[in-house]
């Protein structure tokens, strides 16, 4: 079995808070990106929006554009209008050859909202579910018929954060709709890795990984701190420098017949955590782990 490891850039540059990071040129992130080991990367918001600008600088580092994030509002937004705002980030990713489009469901989020607590988030048992499962298995289906898939990120502060609300929305939702298995997400919001790799596992079509520091989580107050606050406060690390056994996940990503690419994506102040320093231990500890679980990694 094999796989493939890239990094997201916010461990350089955090758009959601341009204070940490906000000067690092993209050239950075990507020289140091590769000077890590991996071989692809994630988009964020200093990357070029035409094809041939944003092909040319994933050359210049010898990175594959692996995913991005799209802000979806599928939720309260009709079938057409979405298909209208994701298209021009789905044409881009097709011609630059991206493997998956991540989506975000940002209807209501507070993820991005410093003066808004987590437990003000909106819950997915508050809309129709049923409703927005069958309009995003139709976007999902357009953007397959476009050639990249779609994949739904749970993610904290957005209406689908637990792993409750995983389940329903997988029950609600054609097999179109990949999911995204983010391992510190899951854990943040509750979760437990192992359970849902053993209920979704077919349906995992791309992965996340970021490391929890329990101490950090053992004193945050949802009632009280933003999202924004907890990644400032340091809750996210990357893997092998948290509580998570990357070993286990590894092993049962393996067992359900994972393979594509894992992204290291651990938003932390750079200025605290050294970008290039962090991106080799998440990187020596995840080939450490796919390793033991029988995976080979490719370029």
């Amino acid at each position: 079995m094999k796989l493939r490891l890239g990094m997201s850039p916010i461990s350089w540059s955090n758009d959601d808070l341009p204070q940490l990071g906000g000067d690092t040129p993209l050239s950075v992130c990507l020289s140091e990106t590769r000077q890590a080991g991996y071989t692809g990367t994630e988009t964020g918001g200093k990357f070029p929006k035409q094809p041939a600008e944003l092909a040319g600088v994933l050359a210049d580092h010898d990175l594959a554009l692996v995913s991005g994030w799209y802000s979806g509002t599928l939720i309260q937004n009709d079938l057409a209008s979405e298909i209208d705002r994701i298209t021009p980030q789905l044409d881009l990713f097709a011609e630059v050859g991206a493997a998956v489009i991540v989506y975000g469901e940002t209807h209501g989020t507070v993820q991005n909202q410093q003066d808004r607590p987590l437990a003000t988030r909106p819950k997915l048992a508050d809309f129709d579910v049923a409703d927005y499962g069958r309009k995003l298995t139709r976007l999902a289906e357009y953007c397959a018929g476009k050639g990249v898939p779609l994949t739904f990120h749970h993610h904290m502060g957005t209406a689908v954060e637990t792993e409750l609300e995983i389940d329903q929305l997988m029950a609600h939702t054609g097999e179109a709709v990949g999911l995204l298995l983010d391992t510190g997400h899951l854990v943040f919001g509750g979760g437990d890795n192992g359970s849902v790799i053993a209920r979704h596992g077919p349906r995992i079509n791309h992965v996340h990984t970021k490391d929890i520091r329990a101490e950090v989580l053992a004193g945050i107050d949802k009632a009280s701190r933003s999202f924004l606050d907890c990644v400032l406060d340091g809750v996210f690390t990357v893997p092998g420098d948290g509580l998570i056994d990357y070993h286990a996940v590894m092993r049962q990503l393996a067992e359900v017949g994972y393979e594509g690419w894992v992204i290291v994506e651990a938003e932390q102040d750079p200025a605290k955590a050294n970008p290039l320093a962090y991106a080799r231990m998440g990187y020596q500890a995840l080939t450490e782990a796919l390793q033991a679980a029988g995976y080979e990694i490719t370029a």
